[in-house]
């Protein structure tokens, strides 16, 4: 390599480590914030914080009671961003959510009424009691930034955020989420029981004040849109492509899978990595990026052959506790580079 090659190569390095120790400070302050209100869930926080800077979408997947609206509450007051709850419902209707079209009397012409879609946190509260019509809605949004109505294409806020919930214990009025949609999903997470200590905090202090209220935002949205920008510079090693490579291809051709990884998943999976390692304060990845995001990005897309029993009932009919174990079976087999 020519002298003035490897300056540039020092020149770009240097550049991206200055960006990756910004991106560490934004993705700090704001996990600190949330946590000041989230007792004891720090790591579903971060968690949450990755699939922001990944462009990602969020959904909770556990039962009532246990935090996920506080998360996306605490992390729309942080960023100082627009928060809307949608409750879906089996009579909402997709225009409940992107909005519609009205008649204006005064100008003779419709104008469109933009719905609560249009926010930069979103939360689908129990996203599996709408109708797949409008379940459905949501994919272009999720995945483009933008809605469609009416043959008009309307841009949305950004950043964009969407952190739905369900409810897996619940069958009754409650449609399965399909396949594309939960592609859309970027990571699925549990919260689970708090600790008795965490848990006694909770009670005493929420009695007393609504402590998510309280909180001011700790970074702008344009720092939020810098940290986004700034995950696709994190450093991946070949051999640690290479490494990513093999366990996607093992879920494709595992006989206990009637459906592997997609395209789609697996850059979702890489780009969440990078955005892990961000938030270590890294700008390059390390195996614990893939190796952790493994089950939280990988498992809710794999399908399992129908009639497959236990755990979860996940959207393809199977189990979210067989798609995790087949996952564990695979990284167990795959050597770490």
């Amino acid at each position: 390599m020519s002298s003035v090659s490897s300056q540039a190569a020092s020149a770009a390095h240097a550049r991206t480590a200055v960006a990756a120790k910004s991106a560490f400070m934004i993705c700090s302050r704001l996990m600190q914030s949330v946590n000041t209100v989230v007792h004891g869930k720090a790591d579903v926080v971060r968690l949450a914080v990755v699939a922001l800077a990944a462009r990602g979408h969020v959904l909770f997947e556990d039962i009532p009671g246990v935090g996920k609206t506080t998360i996306a509450r605490a992390l729309a007051k942080s960023i100082g961003g627009v928060f809307r709850r949608i409750q879906f419902t089996s009579d909402l209707l997709p225009s409940d959510v992107v909005g519609v079209s009205v008649w204006n009397e005064e100008t003779r012409s419709f104008e469109f009424k933009s719905g609560p879609i249009f926010a930069n946190v979103v939360l689908a509260d129990e996203i599996n009691r709408a109708a797949p019509r409008t379940q459905s809605s949501l994919l272009e949004a999720m995945s483009e930034g933008r809605v469609s109505v009416d043959h008009s294409t309307y841009t949305l806020k950004q950043p964009f955020l969407v952190m739905a919930t369900q409810n897996p214990l619940e069958h009754y009025g409650t449609y399965p989420l399909p396949e594309s949609q939960m592609d859309r999903f970027l990571l699925r997470l549990r919260l689970g029981y708090p600790s008795r200590f965490d848990e006694r905090r909770v009670v005493v202090r929420g009695s007393q004040h609504d402590a998510v209220e309280e909180l001011q935002p700790v970074v702008t949205l344009e720092e939020i849109t810098a940290l986004q920008d700034t995950v696709h510079l994190v450093r991946v090693e070949e051999s640690l492509l290479d490494y990513a490579e093999r366990i996607i291809a093992e879920t494709r051709r595992s006989p206990h899978l009637q459906l592997g990884v997609s395209p789609r998943g697996f850059q979702s999976w890489y780009r969440a990595a990078q955005a892990r390692a961000l938030t270590e304060g890294r700008d390059y990845c390390v195996p614990d990026d893939l190796r952790e995001l493994v089950l939280p990005a990988l498992a809710h897309r794999l399908a399992l052959p129908s009639g497959s029993q236990g755990g979860y009932n996940d959207a393809h009919g199977g189990s979210r506790a067989e798609a995790e174990r087949i996952l564990s079976n695979i990284l167990e087999r795959i050597p770490i580079p």
